[in-house]
């Protein structure tokens, strides 16, 4: 499968310190109001644990595949890292581009209510990694609390028009210091077409809340993201495309920790960030929150294991 499609994106981050009245806010226009930064993403799929991903906003590009054996992230500010774990399909995918992928992730779930999403009613189908998988996938610096996915299937048609996910991990630091961090995410799937005979998502809107707070500091933050995108290009059974499309960086190394992507990347802020996007505060607003979404994504933030483990 190739998909090509456009993006735009909008960020805000809150600080907040206990005993300080002058809690730090960084906002950027939401997408109502017109605001946001404009990218766009390439999308190869030869099965749904090889795949090849390109996204670029405002000049900052993210590469992230897998070649069936290894999944595996790339930045400018960061190597390039492999996440732990067998590879797994790609949430962009789920999110009505691989109605296949879709129905295998949810083929053990459990109906656990009925609910109307855009005038859609709806089967919510539920899955919830069991203790064993969330210890399987931690580590003596990272425990997988909790993940749980939601998924609103229309009544009528039987296409996912809404997808829900809630991850927490705990990260263990020097001392006895530990951080949580606590994701959700929501993505609305619209405007599905028939494309040789498969109906295909061409466009939504996805909400992400990611929330760190330290068990024994002084504050917390909160960085949320709004994404809007449409698909412009959809096409299958491509000639050419060989496995060597999707063979990972030169420079790839091997995340021992788990997490330690977190930890170097998230912790340090825009520390670790070039100089030309730390000088524009605009597209530091999404390059930030791109970066803490992805490198939590790409590791630890979303996996669960249904037949086999999956990533969001």
């Amino acid at each position: 499968m190739y998909a090509m499609g456009k993006v735009k994106m909008a960020a805000s981050e809150f600080i907040a310190r206990e005993g300080l009245s002058n809690s730090k806010v960084m906002k950027m226009k939401s997408l109502r109001n017109g605001g946001g930064e404009m990218g766009g993403f390439l999308l190869w799929q030869k099965r749904p644990d090889l795949w090849c991903l390109e996204l670029v906003v405002s000049g900052c590009k993210i590469s992230a595949g897998s070649d069936g054996k290894v999944a595996w992230r790339q930045t400018p500010w960061h190597h390039s890292h492999a996440s732990r774990g067998p590879p797994r399909p790609l949430r962009r995918s789920l999110q009505g581009l691989d109605p296949r992928s879709t129905a295998k992730l949810f083929c053990n779930s459990i109906c656990t209510a009925e609910k109307t999403v855009n005038d859609e009613d709806c089967f919510v189908l539920t899955l919830e990694a069991e203790s064993s998988i969330l210890r399987a996938r931690s580590n003596g610096n990272v425990q997988i609390i909790r993940h749980i996915v939601w998924g609103y299937f229309s009544q009528r048609t039987g296409l996912l028009v809404k997808l829900e996910d809630s991850h927490l991990i705990r990260i263990k630091g020097p001392g006895n210091e530990s951080v949580c961090w606590e994701t959700t995410m929501e993505s609305l799937i619209q405007d599905y077409q028939t494309i040789d005979g498969v109906n295909i998502a061409h466009g939504g809107r996805t909400c992400v809340s990611l929330l760190r707070s330290g068990e024994n500091s002084e504050g917390h933050s909160r960085t949320r993201m709004e994404e809007v995108w449409t698909i412009e290009e959809v096409d299958f059974n491509i000639k050419g495309l060989s496995t060597d499309c999707f063979l990972p960086p030169g420079d790839l190394k091997k995340e021992e920790e788990g997490c330690s992507a977190i930890t170097s990347v998230v912790a340090t802020g825009n520390a670790r960030l070039p100089f030309k996007i730390r000088a524009t505060s605009s597209r530091l607003g999404v390059a930030k929150c791109v970066v803490k979404v992805v490198a939590i994504e790409e590791d630890d933030l979303e996996n669960i294991e249904v037949d086999e483990e999956l990533k969001i």
